[in-house]
């Protein structure tokens, strides 16, 4: 395909990373030349300096004959403009804004986006999306993803084997045995920076990070089962009260009064600002790096740390020092790359990539196929993926251990008529089945294959 992306920053240059490793055609525009001189010198990308709004950059950049515009810079207008101009002069076929303001976003304006009103065809919110992460994880504490697919009755979990973990060193075709009713599947694992999809004989190992699929409803029998009873915590402890942070906690004041919520924020306004939207935070004004406020904050009784603010080195040494002071959980937000590897060596539990969340709204819009949800795992080396099965699906009417799926695929769950069925290799694919699965990288275009529209699509 090819696709224009409005904006090189963190946002734009991690999509920009993604789709140009999956052989798409991209240009990407910013109004920064050392922004464009950096993406273009590091990523196989074509850029240009300019106003993604503009018609003349536009044309430069070939939208004459592109196929997707993505329009992801800092302000919202020239995002919403962009994605008009593409429509009105080039007639771009899909256009996707990023969104930011939250007044854009309110249910009483939800018609600003009705496609009788803008050439508009997905709005996404980074922000949101990430604060809906958080969210899950809050929800599921012994997970380090959560991940939910066909209308939340499907989740994927992310979860790490610790040494009291009951089932390790146990093969995989035991568990069916001793757990034969149990809705779940592991469907990945990955071991020292090994990602790989198991087979029944395979055992799992203390320190492994295994994804599994399973039906919502076993979400937590199943995080039990590999060892993670932990408690969804009463005491939380935000850093940062930007947009991230303050959704957050006005999702936790409504979904439960008994959850006590404070926030550690740095800019005086935007302090005054949250606590005026707020009912029952506590907001405290200083920095997230100042140890004395944290515990002014409470942090020795909180029960998780998240660090959210725009700063991943502030993020970093302050979930840190939340953990020092005896937070019993940390999650920070690290939207580099190069930031990650330092999370699990300083004690932090978690971390979410804002890239990461932002690229899985995006992605389902460029693989074919009927690709209904994507989401990548382990910094792209695989991905959870739900897909509808059609008529013309070659897996259609066979049983799945002769289905010959490629060696880096599970299917972990298959929504038939809003039944979840775990799948045996008896099981059969219907048409219009709903199919959540893992895939390793190098099977991502098999997985289009297999979930294609027609014979002649490719």
């Amino acid at each position: 395909m090819k696709i224009i992306i409005c904006g090189a920053g963190q946002v734009g240059g991690g999509i920009a990373e993604r789709l140009a490793a999956e052989d798409n055609d991209v240009t990407v525009i910013d109004t920064a030349p050392q922004l464009v001189r950096s993406i273009s010198d590091t990523l196989d990308v074509q850029g240009i300096v300019g106003h993604g709004s503009h018609p003349d950059v536009l044309a430069a950049a070939g939208a004459a004959d592109a196929d997707m515009i993505i329009a992801v810079t800092f302000i919202d207008e020239v995002n919403m403009m962009a994605c008009e101009v593409a429509n009105a002069i080039f007639n771009i076929p899909t256009k996707i804004a990023r969104v930011r303001h939250q007044s854009y976003l309110h249910p009483e304006y939800r018609s600003l986006f009705a496609r009788d009103n803008t050439a508009i065809d997905v709005v996404i919110s980074p922000e949101l999306a990430v604060g809906e992460m958080v969210l899950r994880r809050l929800a599921l504490p012994g997970a380090f993803e959560a991940i939910y697919f066909v209308d939340e009755k499907v989740i994927a979990m992310g979860i790490t084997l610790n040494e009291d973990c009951p089932v390790v060193n146990t093969p995989l075709s035991q568990l069916t045995e001793l757990f034969p009713d149990l809705g779940a599947i592991v469907a990945g694992v990955y071991r020292d920076g090994s990602l790989f999809v198991p087979h029944g004989g395979d055992q799992l190992e203390p320190g492994d990070n295994i994804f599994v699929i399973a039906d919502q409803e076993q979400a937590v029998r199943t995080l039990g089962l590999f060892g993670h009873d932990e408690q969804p915590a009463q005491r939380v402890l935000i850093g940062g009260g930007g947009n991230i942070g303050y959704y957050v906690a006005s999702k936790l004041e409504e979904r439960d009064t008994r959850i006590h919520v404070r926030i550690v924020e740095a800019n005086r306004d935007r302090a005054v600002d949250i606590a005026e939207g707020l009912k029952r935070t506590v907001i405290l004004h200083g920095s997230a790096l100042d140890q004395n406020l944290l515990r002014e904050a409470g942090v020795q009784q909180s029960e998780v740390y998240l660090a959210l603010t725009n700063d991943d080195k502030v993020n970093i040494l302050s979930a840190m020092l939340a953990k020092q002071d005896g937070a019993s959980q940390a999650l920070c937000l690290v939207s580099g790359l190069h930031a990650a590897p330092l999370v699990s060596p300083l004690g932090i539990d978690s971390y979410i990539d804002p890239r990461t969340v932002t690229v899985s709204s995006i992605l389902r819009h460029v693989r074919r196929g009927r690709i209904r949800g994507v989401h990548p795992v382990q910094g792209g080396a695989g991905e959870l993926v739900e897909a509808e099965a059609l008529e013309t699906s070659p897996m259609i009417g066979k049983p799945l251990r002769e289905a010959e799926l490629p060696a880096g695929v599970r299917i972990g769950a298959i929504v038939r008529e809003n039944d979840v069925v775990i799948p045996t290799g008896a099981t059969e694919i219907k048409p219009h089945d709903r199919i959540v699965l893992f895939a390793l990288r190098d099977q991502i275009k098999e997985i289009q294959h297999l979930f294609r529209v027609s014979l002649e699509y490719f």
